[in-house]
């Protein structure tokens, strides 16, 4: 039964997208969404912010897509619709760009005239994605994935080393986009304001020192891999660098209906619900991670980032295999508890300096702070160019 009223669902969608196509094409619309509508953030958060900052109001139609519009208030500036309404359709259809960060579902019938952008949603990954990791993906992933690269004008890259892994297993041979990612443009900003900002809306004083603990999810999307002893870590902090610390614990959005579980205290934070993980880690002294991507949007800053990585054999195993061996990356990793607060102890700020030197030259980093800006620029060309 319920298979099938999601197919007549389908079906009635379908046919309103359909109806849509035959409303003409706005050529300065730009429609946004982000890891499927459920946040405001990553790189067409930046994109959007920019065109907001940067042209005239009546230089472009902004619309952004979200699951709940009622937990966006307070962000202005565009036009909001709610996911798979009636206007969210309308929207789309008649959109001259449609840009995500991630895939997109059967129901984005892409017109002869739109100009689809896809920024992935990191700027480099340690884990294999997409046809490098087709037998852990699931099958209608990666037929959903296939389609997708098929509609898709435009694709970014942040480095020389992402667009060898997008040329090799995107399914994808159009243009790739080399200048940078704009999610990692806030990494080249500096001022108080910016940092202030961000303390406010998290209400933590600004006094304080943080430490990020950003892991990815696993298959089992189990959260006892991260049972890590925050206080323990905090107090190794504080001896290592001074100051009074507190971490903030985000969990990859596929653990977000589960991070519950992880109770706030006077110096630890759950802020999985935060949408944009570029602000936590700008505000951040430290980094934790494991496997996640974040590291290499860290990696920008300079500042100490360090692998907590208990389950590297099983994870490797059975969740995804890496593009990098974690011993030939400048991020000291840790199997155990023990080794993560030696790690912080024996830290030396400029021998891993040099190392990340190093390793921005060999994947031949794209980012400057300016990559929103010149893909607005190349926006700006495309729709002369296709214009409807």
């Amino acid at each position: 039964m319920n298979s099938i009223i999601t197919n007549l669902k389908k079906t009635s969608a379908i046919a309103i997208i359909y109806f849509f196509h035959c409303f003409p094409i706005k050529r300065n619309k730009i429609f946004f969404f982000s890891y499927y509508g459920s946040q405001y953030g990553d790189s067409p958060k930046y994109i959007s912010e920019y065109i907001l900052k940067n042209y005239p109001k009546d230089k472009f139609d902004v619309v952004w897509a979200f699951d709940e519009i009622e937990q966006k208030k307070g962000i202005t500036g565009f036009k909001e619709v709610k996911i798979m309404s009636l206007r969210y359709f309308y929207e789309i259809c008649t959109s001259k760009v449609i840009i995500t960060n991630f895939r997109t579902t059967d129901l984005f019938i892409k017109r002869k005239n739109q100009y689809y952008i896809q920024t992935w949603h990191s700027s480099l990954r340690l884990k294999q994605i997409e046809k490098d990791a087709e037998d852990t993906l699931p099958r209608h992933y990666i037929q959903m994935a296939k389609k997708d690269s098929l509609k898709c004008d435009l694709l970014l890259s942040g480095c020389e080393y992402s667009t060898k892994i997008f040329k090799q297993a995107f399914w994808y041979d159009g243009e790739i986009f080399e200048h940078g990612t704009p999610a990692n443009d806030i990494f080249f900003k500096t001022g108080i304001k910016n940092r202030s900002e961000i303390f406010e809306k998290l209400d933590i004083p600004l006094g304080v020192k943080v430490a990020l603990y950003a892991p990815t999810f696993r298959k089992d999307n189990k959260i006892s891999v991260y049972d890590l002893n925050y206080e323990e870590v905090l107090n190794e902090l504080k001896k290592k660098f001074g100051g009074n610390w507190i971490l903030l614990l985000r969990l990859h959005p596929h653990l977000s209906a589960i991070s519950s579980e992880i109770k706030n205290t006077d110096t630890i934070r759950n802020v999985t619900s935060y949408d944009d993980v570029q602000e936590l880690m700008y505000i951040s002294d430290v980094l934790i991670t494991d496997y996640s991507s974040v590291m290499f949007s860290f990696l920008i800053t300079k500042k100490p980032c360090f692998l907590y990585v208990p389950d590297l054999e099983s994870y490797l195993k059975n969740d995804r295999k890496l593009y990098f061996n974690l011993r030939d990356l400048p991020f000291p990793s840790a199997t155990t508890q023990q080794d993560l607060v030696n790690n912080i102890h024996d830290f030396n700020q400029e021998r891993y300096t040099k190392d990340i030197l190093e390793l921005l030259d060999t994947i031949n980093s794209y980012e400057n702070g300016n990559a929103s800006r010149n893909l607005l620029q190349k926006i700006e060309k495309e729709i002369v160019k296709k214009g409807t």
